[in-house]
């Protein structure tokens, strides 16, 4: 009779297995819509995606009146680095990024973009690249913004983050994943809504519409980087404060959709970052969710650099000390489940 850790290799063995054979189906079969794009040719010599996974069968719930159009902009000006965004996402989902042998590990990816937008390079596809490069199935979150209309208001980005969790456990043995092994990764604005998730991930926010609702939307670790956490208007980002809350929210709206604010004792281990001369998103807002976080009890490693900035990325990294950040927390996230 096999022991633990035999049996452990064999289920992850069974997973590699399955993953071979998932990834050898035609990926655009199991496309939906399309992930965004200005419809220009790209880089050559980078993956991208074309298997995605919209979140909704019939339709996103609490649709705006005015129709929302998608609009990709691209910012860049250098024809082998794209930097895009999108806004007016009507239709959310996720560009899932397979890796060639899966670990068994997946992990839900939220962009940044101040809630005015969702990048989709620089925190998007090329942190889902990095991460599939070494055994993760990486899907890249394009969550409706809050403030283009939806009824559900503030609680948008989570609603889709949630139903986006459950959806990756509900087609775990699609991609040979673990179903108690789905992280999540946030940056500014997407790191609000990932610590959303891993702080409110069993509130009711949306009515069930399948099978996938009835399991757990909590992640099986956290890491907001450089997030946006406090809505308090001391050290808010005051854009992403602006398009969450609007423009005189009260001081009970502040508290419930700051994080820090909302930690249950459940809360999943958390890896935090945050550059101390980060002009943009107060270091304050990483400070106070690690205390926030220490305070119940719950799992936390932080890393604070002098020097980064804000929306480093990967690419902004590049030369600095705070280059070392994807190796940090791959290191930690060896110490969770991810393994």
């Amino acid at each position: 009779m096999a022991g633990p850790d035999e049996t452990l290799r064999l289920n992850r063995r069974n997973l590699l297995g399955a993953g071979l054979a998932v990834s050898a189906l035609p990926a655009l079969a199991r496309a939906q819509t399309a992930p965004p794009t200005t419809g220009k040719p790209q880089a050559s010599g980078l993956p991208q995606p074309v298997e995605t996974i919209d979140l909704w069968p019939k339709g996103a719930p609490d649709a705006p009146r005015v129709p929302l159009v998608e609009t990709v902009n691209e910012r860049s000006t250098d024809a082998l680095v794209t930097d895009r965004a999108v806004f007016g996402i009507s239709r959310p989902r996720m560009a899932v990024f397979r890796p060639d042998r899966p670990n068994g590990a997946a992990v839900l990816l939220m962009p940044g973009g101040g809630y005015k937008w969702v990048v989709v390079d620089k925190e998007g596809y090329e942190m889902a690249r990095w991460l599939a490069a070494r055994g993760f199935t990486a899907f890249v979150l394009f969550y409706r913004l809050p403030g283009e209309g939806w009824a559900s208001g503030p609680d948008t980005p989570l609603i889709d983050a949630q139903r986006a969790t459950r959806l990756i456990r509900h087609r775990a043995k699609d991609f040979a994943i673990d179903p108690e092994r789905v992280a999540a990764m946030g940056f500014s604005a997407g790191g609000h809504v990932c610590a959303s998730l891993s702080t409110r991930f069993a509130v009711p926010v949306y009515s069930p519409v399948d099978a996938a609702d009835k399991l757990s939307a909590r992640p099986a670790c956290a890491a907001p980087l450089y997030p946006v956490i406090s809505m308090d208007p001391a050290i808010a980002h005051a854009g992403s404060r602006a398009l969450l809350l609007g423009s005189k929210p009260s001081p009970g709206q502040e508290m419930a959709w700051s994080p820090d604010q909302t930690v249950p004792a459940d809360a999943p281990p958390h890896f935090l970052l945050h550059a101390e001369d980060d002009d943009a998103v107060p270091v304050e807002n990483t400070l106070r969710f690690h205390a926030a976080l220490r305070e119940r009890k719950v799992p936390v490693e932080m890393h604070l650099f002098t020097h980064g900035g804000h929306g480093f990325g990967l690419r902004k990294a590049i030369g600095k000390p705070v280059e070392a950040w994807p190796d940090l927390w791959r290191a930690w996230a060896r110490t969770t489940v991810l393994g």
